[in-house]
């Protein structure tokens, strides 16, 4: 058995596709679990209806957050996307199988995987991370020592890391005691050398041994600290790095993304006036009333002609398809720029 946890908040036209993705291409012995953070409960239920073999379970502050859905479409109020329900995932991260899927409504699967064949492969060769795509990043590949374990997996192993005891691995991150900048003049960091660590973690596309994610995830302390994350990935794999195995990732990539939505503004500010909740809504009832298709495009992201059709079609002023181009581009940008495909 195989658990497969997926992060939920708002987007249940996104939802949709994710566990259509899933029943189209993964095979094997799974069970599927929603971990929401307040999605509104009309659209859950049709998520179920829609869905009936998968779980759903609900953070503590989800009432609260459907209250702050209603009140942003009433009054403007922006969302607070900076309260995160963490408990939730690390509680349904203990609860799960030995490896599990950990993603997102708004990552989908493109191609068939047989679950049962991947956690043999995890087994037998001690994976602690197998990534299932890595958003057509090439650019990292540089940092890397990639070898074939089999013809569906290769080990991707990072090249030429600092490791070191957690207070060390603290200092290095944050510059404390200017220990980065002293390496940096010694010619033994680079502005790249931290994203070296990215071979460690993978926020959402990742199968894990579960003792090694909680590690990754020890003491966030209610927030998605990245720093944090790297660190305890790098302190862990300090004692598993004779394991040439341990960071893995399929031959073939065989997930993907969007890069133009969100489910809230609150990491993704570029001063355009779009309100993502609204945005976010008119999807959502489109969705509802079964004039949205979520395998629209599939398997590539839903088209961009298709989206603007339901918000020209709606004509809110804060949700204006103009708006939200300038401001899906520059999401886009953002992670261009760290070498993702973002088409």
């Amino acid at each position: 058995m195989t658990d497969i946890l997926i992060k939920s908040f708002n987007r249940p036209y996104y939802l949709d596709r994710c566990l259509q993705s899933i029943s189209r291409n993964i095979s094997g012995n799974y069970r599927i679990t929603v971990l929401d953070d307040g999605t509104p409960q009309h659209y859950l239920d049709k998520i179920s209806k829609k869905h009936p073999n998968i779980t759903i379970l609900k953070s503590a502050h989800h009432t609260n957050k459907q209250v702050a859905i209603t009140e942003n479409l009433r009054s403007g109020t922006q969302i607070n996307g900076y309260s995160i329900p963490t408990n939730l995932w690390i509680e349904a991260a203990r609860n799960a199988s030995e490896y599990f899927i950990m993603t997102e409504d708004d990552v989908w699967f493109t191609r068939p995987l047989m679950l049962d064949e991947l956690l043999e492969d995890c087994k037998t060769h001690q994976i602690a991370l197998l990534k299932l795509g890595w958003l057509g990043n090439e650019k990292d590949d540089k940092h890397l020592e990639i070898t074939s374990i089999n013809p569906r997996i290769n080990a991707a192993r990072p090249r030429q890391i600092f490791l070191a005891p957690p207070f060390l691995m603290n200092a290095y991150f944050h510059n404390r005691f200017k220990l980065f900048s002293i390496l940096y003049k010694l010619g033994l960091a680079d502005h790249e050398s931290r994203r070296k660590y990215w071979a460690l973690n993978s926020i959402l596309m990742g199968m894990y041994r579960k003792d090694y994610w909680l590690s990754i995830w020890n003491d966030m302390n209610g927030q998605v600290d990245e720093k944090k994350q790297l660190i305890n990935a790098a302190v862990y794999y300090r004692n598993h790095r004779q394991n040439p195995n341990f960071a893995t990732r399929l031959s073939t990539e065989a997930m993907k993304t969007t890069f133009q939505s969100s489910a809230t503004g609150s990491y993704h500010e570029y001063g355009n006036r779009l309100d993502v909740n609204r945005m976010n809504f008119i999807l959502n009832e489109a969705w509802l009333q079964d004039k949205l298709a979520a395998m629209e495009n599939y398997p590539q992201d839903f088209s961009e002609s298709y989206i603007q059709s339901f918000l020209d079609e709606t004509g809110h002023p804060d949700a204006q398809a103009g708006e939200w181009k300038k401001w899906a581009g520059k999401f886009r940008e953002q992670y261009r720029n760290i070498g993702a495909k973002t088409d």
